[in-house]
């Protein structure tokens, strides 16, 4: 639940942007979107390491250049 205390001489515009921004950090919105349908394990177990395999692919992508452009760079 996002919480927001109004300081004083704090305006409603500064109020807003405080609690979209918590909003946001919290990722509220995604959790409702994937709790608004049912997902059988087997279904949430394949997404997850369709996510897994998606992070190290990236990971070694930028590790890999990273290297490449520390090894190459030109001076």
């Amino acid at each position: 639940m996002v919480v927001i205390t109004r300081k004083k001489g704090e305006t409603k515009d500064s109020m807003f942007r405080k609690f979209s921004r918590v909003f946001m950090e919290e990722n509220i919105v995604d959790e409702l979107r994937k709790k608004q349908f049912y997902k059988k394990p087997s279904l949430k177990k394949k997404e997850e390491e369709k996510e897994r395999i998606k992070m190290r692919a990236r990971r070694r992508r930028n590790r890999n250049n990273f290297f490449h452009s520390r090894t190459y760079k030109e001076k």
